[in-house]
Formats: C-alpha cells, sequence, structure tokens
C-alpha cells in the first residue's frame, strides 16, 4: 500500500513537472514577415510581434515568410523554412547557455509595445529643430556621436526637387566632399582619407535646382577613444550571437546602439536592415517609431 501511494505521488509530479515544461516561455517573437500561425495546445492562431512562444508550441511558417526570435537565455534565431517547427526543436538548436542580448531585447520590445506608441502619442514637447524645406534625420549635436564608419544620411525634402546636394565640412566650414544623389539618402564613409583627420564633420543638403532649399546643418561626431573603447567592449558581449549579416542581426543592432545613444549607428543598422529584406513590415514600422520616438521626424 505504501509503495503504490509513492509510485502515485511520483507519476503526480513526473506529470506536474512536464506540464510545466510544456507551458514555459522558450522565445519571445521580434520579428515577422508573412502569415506565420502559433499553436498553443489545439488552437493554431496568427502568430504577432511581441508574442510568446512556449517549449511546447508549434510555430507554422508560411511559404516566402520568416520569423525572428530570441530566446529565454538571449539567443537570436531567425526561421525561414516553410513548415511546422516544434519550439522545443528551436530551442534545443540555439542552446541554453546565456547571452546579454536579452538586455537589448527587452529595450526593443518595450520600445515598440502598444503602450509606448500611446505614450509617445500623447507626448508634447520640442521636435527636431530644422528648415522647413529639407529635413534631415539626424539627431542634436549631443547625440551626434558615431563609433561605425558607415553613416547612412536621409532627409525628407517638402520643397525643392531633386536632385540633391550633399555637402560634408570640417568644423572650419572647409569642403571635404560633395557627393550628388537623385535620391533621399547617401551612404558615407567615414574611413575614407578625406574625413581621416577630422573628429568632427558637419552636413547638409541642399537642391540642385534650388540652393535656398537647404537642410539645417547636422553635426557627426566620432567618440572618444575612451567610449569608443567601452562601447566596443559592450559591443563585443552583444554580438557574439550577431555575426551573420542578416537583417534580423541589424535590426537587433540597432537596439544596442539606440539603448546607448548612439543614434546615428542606430539609423545606419535600419536603413541596412530594411535594405536586406525590404519586404518585412517589422524593420519599417520600428525603423519609423525609431525616428518619432527620438524626435528625428515630426509625426503627422
Amino acid at each position: 500500500m505504501k509503495k503504490g501511494k509513492i509510485l502515485a505521488v511520483s507519476g503526480f509530479l513526473l506529470i506536474s513537472f512536464l506540464s510545466r515544461a510544456q507551458d514555459e516561455y522558450a522565445f519571445r517573437v521580434l520579428a515577422n514577415k508573412g502569415a506565420n500561425e502559433v499553436k498553443s495546445g489545439d488552437t493554431w492562431q496568427p502568430l504577432k510581434t511581441g508574442a510568446q512562444l512556449k517549449t511546447g508550441d508549434e510555430l507554422k511558417i508560411s511559404e516566402n515568410a520568416s520569423v525572428g526570435l530570441v530566446s529565454k537565455f538571449g539567443r537570436p534565431l531567425e526561421v525561414k523554412e516553410a513548415k511546422i517547427h516544434k519550439v522545443a526543436d528551436l530551442l534545443s538548436r540555439v542552446g541554453t547557455s546565456q547571452s546579454v542580448l536579452n538586455k537589448y531585447t527587452d529595450f526593443i520590445l518595450s520600445s515598440n509595445s502598444a503602450e509606448a506608441k500611446k505614450n509617445r502619442l500623447s507626448a508634447t514637447g520640442a521636435v527636431h529643430r530644422g528648415l522647413d524645406d529639407i529635413k534631415v534625420y539626424l539627431p542634436e549635436n549631443q547625440y551626434s556621436d558615431v563609433f561605425n564608419s558607415t553613416v547612412v544620411i536621409n532627409w525628407q525634402a517638402t520643397n525643392g526637387a531633386a536632385p540633391y546636394v550633399v555637402s560634408l565640412k570640417n568644423m572650419f566650414d572647409d569642403e571635404l566632399m560633395k557627393i550628388e544623389t537623385p535620391e533621399t539618402k547617401v551612404q558615407v564613409d567615414l574611413s575614407d582619407p578625406k574625413f581621416t583627420s577630422e573628429l568632427s564633420i558637419l552636413v547638409e543638403v541642399k537642391s540642385k535646382a534650388d540652393h535656398k532649399s537647404k537642410s539645417e546643418q547636422h553635426l557627426i561626431k566620432r567618440l572618444s577613444p575612451s567610449r569608443y573603447e567601452a562601447v566596443k567592449a559592450e559591443l563585443n558581449k552583444t554580438t557574439a550571437d550577431l555575426k551573420e549579416e542578416t537583417a534580423f542581426n541589424k535590426y537587433l543592432l540597432a537596439g544596442f546602439y539606440e539603448e546607448n545613444k548612439l543614434f546615428i549607428d542606430a539609423i545606419t543598422c535600419y536603413e541596412q536592415a530594411i535594405k536586406m529584406d525590404p519586404e518585412n513590415p517589422t524593420y519599417k514600422d520600428a525603423y519609423e517609431e525609431f525616428l518619432l520616438r527620438n524626435k528625428l521626424k515630426v509625426g503627422k
């Protein structure tokens, strides 16, 4: 009788453990492209960004779709194969070692939550200053530091037709480089010999047809050696899991840079993510929210 009770209790505990394991949170959804679904229990439901996937769930990836996940241990995983995946199997692929990436995925999710958008819409305050004709999406001078050598500069022109002329000058107003483009963005390589001796660079955009149609000047400033090393050390911890050049990894890096107030680097990462995966609405929506909440762009 006593032995039977022990076996019954042991069986109950095993069932309870397995049940809890099935309900345990395994991944959070950070990016979602396509008509993907999740099965929790017996029901398939549309997958949403920000959702938690449990160990016992199943994930259905549709054709030409993808899902960007980060595990409870902070490990990223992009799933693209069109089939039904067991979440437990996906978790086994990334392993259980801890990553510091969770800190930045928390920041990304909270920044793009419905509550964050509601708070942004109800907030008042100054927006990015600039001339009315051409607004360049670069931050105020106190946030003009840049870590990387690649910088994407983009703008919105309410007046003044293409082509545009982007002037990059030193602090004495000497022109270092001039770029003409029919687009509303350019990519600049700060490792170019023309910039190597410059710690700070001024940026101005004009319409070639009408030089009166122009932006205000914006500053791009290299990090001090001490801050550069501090950011590099933290970045090395984060990018151990982001070595591949993918749109999802660029999106995660944008969160890292924004959290560290390196808005120019975040802009570049968003632009690169969208260029790599232009059909993914997550990156476009998150980029728009980034510009609005940091007052780099005025909402309609």
